[in-house]
């Protein structure tokens, strides 16, 4: 598909820049597709070499198992050096206070454990897979997106980028982010996928789950997950479109086993890719209040 190589080449392009223009990158892993998928491209950009940039995941305590294990695995293939920042570690030390009731999650906690563990390695950007079709806070943000000294985003003193030519000037204490999948669809993203016969983590594909229904989406009945007295916990066929914290990450029930399956399905689907994300429902502004305020 010719406009998947554009596009890979432009993601190629953007990944050289950043070993070009700074000293110390890394790439922001989650383990859903869009970080799977940076980290491939990063891999193809820099080969036979390895990949110059550690992965830095942080880890909200609520992750989903095959979540750690597809990121432990891959880590282990590519040889690459593994950072983890842990959100248990900001709670104990007091630097975050952990929510409760049955709404809790660890989400948006996991900004003060992201700029503290870039602040504590010195990172001076952090490579992430945000694409700008998946929310419209992200629709605004540049490939090379400015963070100043507290890791604070501002949407309206962002540089041009005209004519492919990004500017990485910095000073002391600020850093960047940088998306090198800016421009792909979630459709592109699993093309490429297919195209490329990357491994997926098993969520991504219909599988057997015990889950509940709250406010128009599944959740994984988790231990970390507190029920509401009506709720109950069924089993279903089901799999994420997206992977974060367990606490707001939502189930689509599906019947899509291979990648084939999956594309099929986006193709027809009329709901947004984030539209089983719960902390994006908490206001009309969360995804760019939290960005404001330094996260992905």
């Amino acid at each position: 598909m010719t406009h998947l190589k554009e596009l890979e080449a432009e993601s190629v392009y953007v990944l050289r820049e950043v070993a070009e223009q700074f000293q110390n990158p890394c790439i922001l892993f989650s383990g859903g597709k869009d970080s799977i998928v940076v980290t491939h491209l990063a891999y193809k950009a820099f080969y036979p070499a390895k990949i110059p940039f550690p992965l830095l995941h942080i880890d909200t305590g609520h992750n989903f198992q095959e979540t750690l294990d597809y990121r432990d695995a891959l880590v282990k293939r590519l040889g690459v050096r593994l950072v983890v920042g842990c959100v248990q570690e900001s709670i104990d030390t007091g630097r975050v206070k952990e929510e409760t009731g049955y709404n809790a999650s660890r989400n948006k906690l996991q900004t003060v454990t992201l700029l503290d563990t870039i602040e504590k390695y010195k990172f001076d950007a952090a490579i992430g897979g945000a694409r700008r079709d998946e929310e419209k806070a992200r629709a605004k943000e540049r490939i090379f997106s400015h963070r100043d000294e507290f890791g604070q985003w501002n949407p309206k003193n962002q540089r041009p980028e005209l004519w492919n030519l990004y500017n990485g000037h910095k000073s002391q204490g600020e850093h960047f982010r940088v998306f090198p999948i800016s421009n792909w669809t979630e459709m592109d993203v699993w093309q490429y996928i297919y195209q490329e016969q990357i491994e997926m983590p098993s969520l991504y594909f219909t599988h057997t789950r015990k889950a509940f229904f709250r406010d128009g989406q599944w959740l994984a009945a988790e231990p970390c997950m507190k029920l509401k007295p009506d709720e109950k916990v069924e089993v279903k066929q089901v799999r994420c479109r997206t992977i974060g914290d367990i606490t707001c990450t939502g189930l689509t029930l599906s019947t899509a086993h291979t990648l084939e399956d999956i594309i099929s399905e986006i193709a027809a689907t009329r709901i947004t890719e984030r539209g089983g994300r719960a902390d994006d429902k908490r206001s009309e502004t969360a995804m760019e209040d939290r960005k404001k305020a330094g996260y992905f």
